[in-house]
C-alpha cells in the first residue's frame, strides 16, 4: 500500500535536490556577486531542511493514520499542516541564511530579528508553495493507491461472496441432503400428510431464499434468522428428538445488516460436523446479541472439533475472508472446542 522506503528516499533526494539546484542557478545568474562558499552551503542546507521537515511530517501522518483518511477529513488537515510546515520552513531557512552569511562574510550589519523581518515574507511564500506541492503529491499518491486497493478488494469480495453463496446452494442441492429430506417426506406423506406438506414448503422456501440471496450484499439479521429457522425445522424432522434447538435474538439487532449466509454457514457446519456424527444427536444453541459495540453471533453445538472441520466446513474459510475484507479487519471469526464435548463458533461484527 505504501511507497517503498528506497523509492521514497530517491524521490525525496531528487525532488529537493532539483529545487536546491534551481535556487542555486537563479542566484548564480541573477546575482552580480555570487559567492561559491555561500552557494554550496545554501544548496546543502536547503536539501537537508526540506527533507527533514517533510520526513517528520510523513512519520507524524503515518502514526495518525492520515494516509487512510477520505478527502473530506484529509483536506482540513492538509491546510493546517501546510501552514505549520511553512512557518517552520521560514524559521529554518531564515536562520540558515543568517548563519551562513555570518560564517562566510564574518560580519553582519543586521541583527537576526531585523534580518528575519526583512526576509520572512518571501521565504514564507516560497515555503507555502513548496509544502503545498509536497503534501498534495504525497497524499494524492496514497489516496489513489487507497482507491485502487478499495476497488480491488470490492471486486475480490464480490467473487468470494458469490463463491460462498454457490457453495451454500450446492450444499443444499447435494443428493445427500435431498435424499434425506425427500426420504423423510415420503414417509411423512403416509404417517403425517400435514407435516409432509410443511416439509415441502420448507424445502422450497430454503431453495428460494438461497437463490435470492445470491444477488444481495447484505441482509438483515431477521432475514438470515428466518432462513436458519427453516433449515433447522427441516433438519428437526430428520433428527427428531436427537436434535435440540435453542435460538435467542436480541431485538435491538434484528434490523442490523450482516453478510448473507454467515449465520447459516455456522449452523450448517454444526449439523454436518457435530450433530450428524453423534449417535444420540445433540443440541444447537444460536445466540445473537450486542457486546462492547459489537454484534456477537454465537453458535454452540454438541460435537468435537478436529482439524478438518476447523479448516474446511461449509464456507468457513470464505466466511473468514469475507469478514476480513468487508470490515477491514474490525470483524472476527473464531471456532473452538469447549468443555463437555461442545464446539463454539463466534462472529464479532462492529455494531456501528
Amino acid at each position: 500500500m505504501n511507497i517503498s522506503v528506497s523509492n521514497y528516499w530517491k524521490i525525496q533526494l531528487i525532488g529537493w535536490t532539483s529545487a536546491a539546484l534551481y535556487w542555486g542557478f537563479s542566484g548564480f545568474f541573477l546575482s552580480e556577486y555570487f559567492i561559491w562558499e555561500m552557494g554550496l552551503l545554501d544548496f546543502i542546507f536547503d536539501i537537508a531542511i526540506g527533507i527533514t521537515l517533510t520526513h517528520l511530517y510523513r512519520n507524524f501522518a503515518i502514526r495518525k493514520g492520515w494516509h487512510k483518511l477520505n478527502l473530506k477529513k484529509l483536506i482540513p488537515r492538509i491546510i493546517l499542516s501546510v501552514l505549520v510546515l511553512s512557518v517552520l520552513y521560514t524559521i529554518a531557512i531564515v536562520l540558515k541564511l543568517y548563519l551562513i552569511r555570518l560564517l562566510v562574510l564574518k560580519s553582519m550589519t543586521l541583527s537576526f530579528s531585523a534580518f528575519f523581518k526583512l526576509t520572512q515574507l518571501q521565504v514564507f511564500i516560497t515555503g507555502t508553495r513548496l509544502m503545498s506541492v509536497w503534501l498534495l503529491a504525497y497524499h494524492l499518491y496514497h489516496y489513489s493507491r487507497l482507491e485502487l486497493e478499495t476497488v480491488k478488494e470490492n471486486a475480490r469480495l464480490s467473487l468470494i461472496i458469490k463463491e460462498a453463496q454457490l457453495q451454500n446452494l450446492s450444499t443444499q442441492l447435494n443428493p445427500h441432503f435431498f435424499f434425506n429430506s425427500l426420504n423423510n417426506i415420503k414417509y411423512l406423506i403416509i404417517e403425517n400428510p400435514d407435516l409432509a406438506r410443511r416439509a415441502i414448503d420448507l424445502l422450497s422456501e430454503l431453495l428460494r431464499n438461497s437463490l435470492n440471496n445470491n444477488f444481495v450484499r447484505f441482509i438483515s439479521v431477521n432475514h438470515e434468522i428466518s432462513l436458519v429457522k427453516d433449515y433447522l425445522e427441516l433438519e428437526k424432522m430428520r433428527f427428531e428428538e436427537r436434535l435440540k434447538i435453542n435460538i435467542e435474538i436480541n431485538p435491538d439487532v434484528s434490523e442490523h445488516l450482516i453478510l448473507p449466509l454467515s449465520i447459516q454457514s455456522l449452523v450448517e457446519n454444526a449439523i454436518k460436523h457435530g450433530i450428524e456424527k453423534r449417535k444420540f444427536g445433540g443440541f444447537i444453541n444460536l445466540k445473537v446479541e450486542i457486546e462492547n459495540n459489537f454484534i456477537k453471533i454465537s453458535v454452540q453445538n454438541s460435537g468435537r472439533l478436529n482439524i478438518d472441520s476447523e479448516n474446511s466446513g461449509i464456507g468457513l474459510n470464505n466466511l473468514r475472508e469475507r469478514l476480513q475484507l468487508q470490515y477491514s479487519g474490525n470483524a472476527s471469526f473464531e471456532i473452538k472446542e469447549t468443555e463437555n464435548e461442545t464446539v463454539l463458533a463466534t462472529i464479532l461484527i462492529p455494531s456501528k
